[in-house]
């Protein structure tokens, strides 16, 4: 481990001294060696006082031994049990001199405990996994009993007492915290028969999050709880609301969207998490491909038209056309945008946030917008009729248009366009590209292992892929969750719209019939681009198999070997 600089090494004895991490003769003594950190300050302690040390990554969870020991002194005291030797039960604790917490589980168990050495941050992470987010509030709350379902049918939950208000609040808290340090876009609350459960959506993913057992019984009061920080109706609890939160977490904005909905066993709430001060990458570094960069820059130049990117919710649309717009944002162009929600803030960019229940709709603010002389507007979604008519009609007066779309594809946008009423004529002379995009989530680099078997060595002949390369796949660790990916990346599809897809438009051509059109003008699929990434060893073939479609990988498969897609599904 590297050393750490002599003030802040100096600043840490102080610390593990204050917290009876450490005595004040150990303290004079380590603060004559060279720099330490926690860690290896522990492992000399470990070593000088005959005691085990462990990173607490190669014990699995004993519930039942667990489930012998009081949730509450456990966490006061940042204790955690972890197995049983030779009649004794091994206490992980990284307070050595601070024995009054082991004294207490002495009295109350009457177990013989022997204390081993672990990491502040590595007790707290298998704490939080074993006892659940938030155990340390729920533990409390549950030991004083003040918080009762009187009545499932009352208007209102009667929460008795400041300090049980408090406890919900600090759980609540709590949960939003723990979401936005493990990055979560989402967070479910579920109401079951039996349990209250919390999952967070992780690199597009859902994963379960460890909730104290005894969390169902203050269900009502916790969804009360985030509607009053929602600014939502608490006494309503048959019909659906949506609302949102805005918190402050050390310099992080977090802007979060609220939606709830009576379920069978209560109320289910979803919150989205959008960071607001996000910091955007240039274009160079969001991973495209160079012929999709060149063309994304040629459109930029362009005094007018529209550019749509298109994919499912989630897909990381909006923040490809913000970093589109960083690229274009100087002093000589007016740039405004109509969005909902403004989920960036650009310096200099002139942003609306659209207001249903005032009246602010996307085509009324875009009929606005077109008088303050702007050049270039953003839309942050074309949902209806009026609003494509708008944007297409903006584009043939001289401004240009950037917008998204919910297609599958690139070629499906124009079609989508049509079906919304929009004249083929209209649509052939002023939509310029589509750009199609999909997230595919990154291996991670402290796990990720190269996949030498023969499946994925017939891969690379079916993809054309490079003998040299390395395939990889995903393992698991600490770091990702145990999930083998870390973050997430973009696939993309670039389609320019030349002559002849106009004309194609114009005749009212199907999709299939402009997807060949485009192949042929250079298009590269989204599966296709996934392909690039596998090659790089950046995700595995599962992963681009997952978020793309059946024609886009049939695509891609004949384009490099003329073998099918299903070959391909089959033998992975």
């Amino acid at each position: 481990m590297a050393a750490i600089p002599v003030p802040e090494s100096k600043q840490l004895l102080e610390r593990m001294v204050a917290s009876r991490q450490l005595s004040s003769l150990d303290a004079d003594v380590l603060a004559k060696l060279p720099p330490q950190n926690e860690d290896e300050i522990l492992r000399w302690l470990a070593t000088e006082y005959g005691l085990s040390y462990t990173t607490l990554e190669d014990v699995d969870p004993d519930r039942q031994l667990l489930s012998l020991f009081p949730a509450r002194i456990l966490l006061k005291e940042e204790l955690l049990p972890v197995r049983r030797v030779n009649g004794s039960v091994e206490v992980a604790t990284s307070r050595l001199f601070s024995t009054q917490g082991l004294d207490a589980l002495k009295t109350l168990t009457g177990l013989n405990l022997k204390p081993v050495l672990a990491s502040s941050e590595a007790i707290q992470r298998e704490m939080k996994k074993r006892l659940g987010v938030g155990a340390d509030t729920i533990g409390t709350l549950d030991e004083e009993k003040t918080i009762q379902v009187v009545d499932d049918e009352a208007e209102d939950q009667n929460i008795d007492g400041a300090e049980d208000e408090a406890s919900i609040i600090r759980f609540v808290n709590q949960v939003l915290k723990d979401a936005i340090e493990l990055r979560a876009s989402d967070i479910h609350l579920e109401p079951f028969e039996d349990e209250f459960k919390i999952r967070y959506r992780i690199d597009g993913e859902l994963q379960d999050t460890a909730v104290p057992p005894q969390l169902k019984q203050f269900q009502p009061a916790i969804v009360s709880r985030i509607k009053i920080l929602s600014h939502l109706n608490i006494a309503e609890k048959r019909l659906p609301q949506d609302g949102r939160i805005k918190v402050r977490i050390e310099a992080a904005e977090v802007d979060i969207r609220v939606s709830i909905i009576p379920m069978l066993h209560g109320e289910a709430v979803v919150m989205r998490l959008l960071r607001q001060n996000s910091t955007l990458r240039g274009l160079n570094q969001i991973g495209m491909n160079k012929r999709e960069l060149d063309c994304f820059q040629h459109v930029l130049r362009m005094p007018h038209g529209i550019i749509l990117v298109t994919g499912p919710t989630g897909s990381g649309k909006t923040s490809t056309l913000y970093t589109a717009l960083n690229e274009i944002n100087d002093s000589v162009r007016k740039i405004i945008t109509v969005e909902d929600p403004v989920e960036y803030q650009l310096k200099g960019v002139n942003q609306i946030q659209v207001n249903e229940k005032s009246g602010l709709t996307f085509a009324r603010g875009l009929r606005s917008i077109l008088r303050h002389d702007p050049d270039v507007i953003l839309i942050g979604e074309i949902r209806d009729a009026e609003t494509a008519q708008i944007a297409v009609q903006a584009s043939l007066t001289g401004h240009l248009v950037f917008s998204t779309l919910h297609t599958n594809d690139a070629p499906g946008a124009l079609t989508r366009l049509v079906d919304m009423g929009v004249e083929p004529y209209l649509v052939a002379s002023s939509l310029e590209a589509v750009l199609a995009q999909r997230l595919v989530r990154v291996l991670c680099p402290h796990c990720k292992t190269p996949d030498i078997t023969a499946t994925a060595q017939a891969f690379k002949a079916k993809l054309g892929i490079e003998a040299s390369a390395t395939l990889y796949h995903s393992i698991g660790c600490r770091e990702c969750r145990n999930t083998g990916f870390f973050g997430r990346q973009a696939i993309f599809e670039w389609m320019d719209t030349d002559e002849e897809i106009r004309q194609l438009i114009l005749k009212n051509a199907s999709t299939d019939q402009v997807r060949a059109a485009a192949r042929r003008g250079g298009m590269r699929t989204l599966a296709e681009d996934g392909w690039r990434l596998v090659a790089q060893g950046i995700t595995t073939v599962e992963e681009v198999l997952s978020v793309t479609t059946a024609k886009e990988i049939e695509g891609a498969t004949k384009n490099q070997s003329g073998d099918s897609a299903a070959s391909i599904a089959v033998a992975r």
